[in-house]
């Protein structure tokens, strides 16, 4: 008969506790190891959710803390009021050729900078909003928007464009009556038409590449001979070939701007003329345009003797057309934006006074 084997109970308890160490082990090590043809899912940032956000542009992954007044003026893009400024003083100063004194009609002057200044910041909140929404404005060089940011909600930015609109409407409108032109109403209407559609409504004509001669039109001899046109009632040679030189700058300003979001742009289907040109063309394009104003300058120079200042816009315009020529990054693009938005402002103003106070040269 076999001798029976007694087991000992601690070897037993040792052993349990071994396979169940062995157990957790390898519990671990499948959880990190995703199963075969299937990817590891990410794991949610601790203490937070994956919320939707509600809007169809999408919310960035870093969620931004509410946008202050400080944000709201930035988005806003006071630099762009140069854009505003350089007709009015243009025309003004085209009009006070045809006046006793530039001031003659300053309240319609201050009313058309009043216009001109609740378009631009009105267009470029309904940019703002527009581009938001889809998603053309994520990880974009140069100052946050406020819809592409997260930062403030696409319905508010709305609000305060469509207010921005609304005035220019009013102040368009004061200046009808006290120039009794009731047809500029018919222009008033295409002006605000212009400003939303740029990026808003079903096909905007700034995903077509239309806009920089869009632009260049209404905040070029438009704006300029309008400005004239409420003051004086009639238009002379100087507001037409000024405003056209002046058009001009403001398409190379459009034409940089988006040049620096070329890449951002054509990913996000946004066929803007720089993503038609290509690299190349839009910087040859760009210097071309910013080399016509000049032109006309010169023909000013032939009649105003004051206009030999006006060329020291060469000193922001120069610089900005080498940086185009030569710029590799997006950073250096904005400060060729920002020289080229000088540029129109000194052209404008510069040559408001030259025809508001310079000398004739002949007659």
């Amino acid at each position: 008969m076999a001798k029976q084997q007694r087991i000992d109970p601690r070897i037993i308890e040792r052993t349990r506790a071994a396979n169940e160490a062995a157990a957790k082990t390898a519990a671990k090590g499948a959880a990190k190891t995703p199963a075969k043809g299937k990817p590891a899912a990410k794991a949610a940032p601790k203490g937070k959710g994956r919320g939707k956000s509600g809007r169809p542009g999408g919310r960035p992954a870093e969620q931004l803390p509410p946008a202050t007044l400080g944000t709201w003026i930035v988005g806003a893009r006071p630099q762009t009021l140069a854009l505003a400024i350089a007709p009015v003083a243009l025309g003004t100063g085209a009009a006070s050729l045809l006046m006793d004194h530039w001031y003659d009609h300053w309240v319609r002057a201050l009313l058309a900078l009043a216009v001109a200044v609740a378009l631009q910041i009105g267009v470029n909140y309904a940019n703002d909003y527009s581009d938001g929404v889809r998603g053309a404005d994520r990880n974009r060089v140069g100052p946050q928007r406020l819809v592409g940011s997260g930062r403030a909600k696409p319905r508010h930015v709305l609000i305060v464009a469509l207010v921005f609109l609304a005035l220019g409407a009013a102040a368009g409108a004061t200046l009808i009556v006290l120039s009794q032109q009731w047809w500029l109403f018919a222009g008033g209407v295409v002006a605000l038409a212009a400003a939303w559609f740029y990026t808003g409504g079903p096909k905007p004509y700034g995903y077509l590449g239309l806009g920089e001669l869009v632009s260049g039109l209404f905040f070029g001899p438009a704006a300029v001979a309008g400005t004239m046109f409420t003051q004086v009632g009639e238009v002379n040679v100087e507001a037409w070939v000024g405003g056209a030189a002046l058009g001009v700058i403001v398409a190379a300003v459009m034409l940089v701007n988006n040049l620096r979001d070329r890449e951002r742009d054509k990913a996000a289907g946004k066929r803007t003329l720089a993503v038609l040109l290509g690299d190349l063309g839009s910087r040859i394009l760009y210097i071309v345009l910013m080399l016509l104003p000049f032109v006309a300058l010169v023909l000013f120079l032939l009649f105003y003797d004051w206009t030999v200042f006006v060329f020291f816009i060469g000193l922001a315009a120069l610089p900005a057309m080498l940086i185009v020529a030569t710029a590799k990054t997006a950073r250096e693009l904005v400060t060729a934006l920002r020289l080229t938005l000088l540029t129109a402002l000194g052209f404008g103003v510069g040559m408001g006074a030259v025809l508001a106070f310079g000398g004739i040269l002949w007659i």
